[in-house]
């Protein structure tokens, strides 16, 4: 296990120094490549052996509480881990392939919660998204990609209401990304008997104000937000969509009526991160939003052939006029 530990420290430092969010171990045929996602790209890192790799995959497996002996099924697990001072989060992923396993770490810093101001691009964005913070009721709603920096967002807006406000802030999450300070965060647990459904339950029976859902992810899951704005609470979530209006869509065939959306959802952003090559934005990306607001929604429901002006080509267009990004 020393060995193996030492690959693996090797290798998490290395990410971490690099800024990565992601690393990936990819078998071939006479090795392992090892990739790290830098910025939204995919970077080759370096090569190990097979022998190397079944070291470090049964280290990772071990230490994430994750059954070493099984290599047919896939199997997630996580770790906390420390490097000079910081902690992380780490999430472990396992895929079967042909006579091995991918294998695949997610970086979770715990302590690097941004300022909203810092995330996104255009200033008027934020006063946008700022305005949010005064809401009471309703549903707010983040949509993109798998690493477009919804939780990112929905983190530093939840760390905003907890300073602006004197509000009773729940969140039902899985996993936990991010430890934030005087909210109530709850682990979804499908073993303890805790799934979004009872933990949403749960969640209203403890009088928040604002209510996080992590994301939604089924029918189920998205009548009980609806239902949880439309009875005095703030609804924060996020929906996988292509776009915008293709979220409206989403909850339409969720079963979600029109009248409902109409009344209760409040806003929706799309979120894509763009590289920049200027040094005002930590690790060089920062966020453009398609954002609908009550108006564009109302729209959208009423007029099919409506189209948001916030459009991603018009904005990244905007920031490549102002020298904000080198090639669009």
């Amino acid at each position: 296990m020393n060995k193996a530990s030492a690959i693996s420290n090797h290798i998490l430092q290395a990410a971490i120094e690099a800024h990565a969010s992601d690393i990936h171990f990819i078998p071939r045929q006479q090795d392992i490549q090892i990739f790290f996602r830098c910025n939204g790209s995919r970077i080759y890192h370096s090569s190990i052996t097979k022998e190397q790799y079944a070291l470090v995959l049964a280290y990772y497996k071990f230490a994430g509480q994750m059954d070493i002996g099984e290599n047919r099924s896939p199997q997630q697990g996580a770790l906390s881990y420390a490097f000079r001072t910081k902690s992380y989060s780490l999430r472990f992923s396992t895929l079967p392939v042909r006579h091995n396993e991918s294998f695949a770490i997610r970086i979770l810093p715990q302590q690097d919660i941004q300022d909203l101001q810092r995330l996104f691009l255009f200033h008027h964005q934020f006063q946008t998204v700022e305005t949010w913070l005064t809401m009471k009721t309703g549903l707010i709603l983040l949509t993109g990609a798998t690493g477009s920096g919804k939780s990112t967002t929905l983190y530093a807006l939840l760390q905003a209401f907890a300073k602006n406000s004197h509000k009773q802030i729940i969140t039902l999450e899985d996993p936990i990304e991010k430890p934030l300070d005087n909210i109530v965060q709850v682990q979804v647990n499908e073993k303890a008997g805790i799934n979004y459904d009872a933990g949403l339950k749960a969640a209203l029976r403890h009088d928040p104000d604002i209510l996080m859902i992590g994301e939604i992810r089924d029918a189920q899951t998205a009548k009980f937000a609806f239902h949880a704005a439309n009875t005095g609470h703030l609804v924060l979530s996020t929906l996988h969509a292509n776009h915008a209006q293709g979220t409206i869509h989403r909850l339409l065939e969720m079963g979600i009526s029109s009248v409902d959306i109409e009344q209760n959802l409040q806003a929706v952003a799309s979120i894509q991160l763009v590289t920049l090559h200027i040094r005002k934005f930590a690790q060089q990306r920062a966020a453009i939003l398609d954002i609908l607001e009550k108006q564009h929604i109302i729209k959208i429901l009423h007029d099919q052939s409506f189209t948001n002006p916030s459009c991603f080509e018009q904005l990244r267009r905007k920031a490549y006029a102002f020298g904000y990004l080198a090639s669009i």
